[in-house]
């Protein structure tokens, strides 16, 4: 065995590794750094193999670097969607015009069979396509520069079986007849596949659509890989491809979607695209208090649990909510933290929040570990949430969430929700939370109110 194949045995199994880390809050750290020496180790593999021009490479390695260290120091906390979203459309993008490249110029390695070669382009160029459209698609409805709302496509699951058709019959004629009309009609294809397939998925979703283009990305490099029998490529792509795919199926479970529906693009109900926002329905029936009555609340209670949102990370209210724990914890009150899966626009985007004002990994409960302690809490603090704690996913059947996993809230003995408005969560549905007997609502931006909740807290003190 080569030692470029060791280097690569070796990079597989620190990304395994790094990947169960990853599975809990308090290993998460180490789960990138170890990955991260994974990847460097596959980086240092590459330079055993023989290139022409050492210069241009090292060139790229370093000019990367430094764009990667600005902006991931840049990028603000509310942005790690978006910045997840882009960075996974330039893994696709690069595995596309690689295997394009690869074809033009006729980089045929010699241990590589010519159908492997043609069959693998065509694949990688598919694949790496419309992983680089879809992760735009996702970016630009994150960054509000396109509506979040579902873009409902006529005959969107028959353009989209065609599309498919034409593609793979297209790759295999390549494999064959190898005319490079025939690659710029996968491409095209895949183009607008990719627009069909993420236009109609609604804001709601992307914690789902960024799981499965991450999926796809890593199915993009294994493509690349056969391209050039890169056995690190295969390896590494697979396993990302692989973890996409079981992430993606997490996530189908808690907002209770179809995995098999999300793979060919249906994921977001029709029915949302029809809900609106009920000012009616809440009208005389919503209670409010002012930050001063909420810290007096809070100076009776004994179990206290946060509920972040996305909310929380618009208003970057961390830091405020950690200053509010402490001296909740002070004064010897047990608080915790309520996390739903996919709270916020990515898997684990509360988890992060917290995470960077050096909450206690033990205090961040998961949805089901929530779920148990929340009928005994005394009083819950719903921070920017919405549909993730709606109860009609429970109670009514024909609502877009009904049968997804939410948070119990309602079940807390007081629950004070910090809301900026009664705006409706993505699903553009009502949420009889804000109404329920046991409901506070307290207006307004988060970060402000909290800072509020907090004077008047210390105050009561002294």
């Amino acid at each position: 065995m080569s030692i470029v194949l060791v280097f690569y045995l070796i990079t597989v199994l620190l990304f395994i590794f790094g990947l169960k880390l990853l599975q809990k809050p308090q290993t998460a750290r180490l789960g990138n750094i170890v990955s991260a020496i994974g990847m460097t180790i596959a980086v240092i593999a590459t330079f055993f193999t023989p290139y022409e021009n050492y210069l241009f490479i090292f060139s790229a390695l370093i000019i990367g670097s430094i764009i990667g260290i600005f902006l991931a120091y840049w990028v603000d906390m509310r942005a790690i969607p978006q910045f997840v979203a882009i960075l996974n459309s330039f893994g696709g993008a690069v595995s596309a015009l690689v295997g394009i490249w690869a074809f033009l110029e006729n980089r045929i390695p010699e241990i590589v069979n010519v159908y492997q070669f043609y069959i693998s382009v065509g694949f990688d160029t598919f694949i790496g396509t419309i992983t680089f459209v879809g992760s735009i698609i996702a970016f630009l409805k994150l960054q509000g520069i396109i509506t979040e709302k579902p873009i409902l496509i006529p005959f969107k699951n028959f353009i989209n079986l065609i599309l498919l058709l034409v593609s793979l019959v297209s790759i295999f004629a390549f494999a064959i007849y190898k005319y490079p009309m025939l690659l710029w009609i996968v491409l095209i294809s895949s183009i607008i596949l990719g627009l069909t397939l993420t236009l109609p998925i609604g804001g709601a979703d992307m914690p789902v659509l960024i799981s499965l283009l991450i999926s796809y990305a890593g199915l993009s490099a294994t493509a690349l890989g056969f391209t050039f029998s890169n056995y690190g490529l295969i390896m590494v792509g697979s396993l990302v491809g692989a973890s996409g795919l079981i992430l993606t199926r997490i996530m189908a479970k808690a907002m209770n979607r179809d995995f098999w529906g999300i793979l060919l693009g249906n994921i977001t109900p029709p029915e949302v695209s029809k809900a609106s926002d009920d000012r009616g329905y809440y009208e005389g029936k919503i209670k409010t208090a002012a930050p001063e009555e909420i810290a007096m609340l809070l100076d009776y209670a004994k179990t206290i649990a946060f509920v972040p949102g996305y909310g929380l990370a618009v208003s970057q209210a961390q830091q405020i909510v950690k200053e509010l724990y402490e001296l909740l914890t002070k004064d010897n009150k047990e608080v915790y933290f309520a996390i739903h899966p996919v709270a916020g626009r990515m898997p684990g985007h509360m988890n992060v929040l917290l995470a960077e004002v050096d909450i206690p990994y033990d205090k961040l409960k998961t949805l089901e570990e929530s779920n148990e302690l929340l009928p005994q809490t005394d009083i819950s603090i719903v921070v920017g949430a919405n549909d993730v704690v709606n109860p009609l996913a429970r109670e009514k059947q024909d609502s877009p969430i009904y049968g997804m996993p939410i948070l119990d809230v309602d079940k807390s003995k007081t629950v004070v929700v910090i809301k900026r408005s009664l705006a409706p969560g993505f699903s553009g549905i009502v949420n009889p939370l804000f109404i329920g007997e046991n409901t506070i609502m307290v207006f307004g931006d988060a970060k402000p109110v909290l800072t509020e909740i907090v004077r008047a807290y210390k105050e009561l003190k002294v």
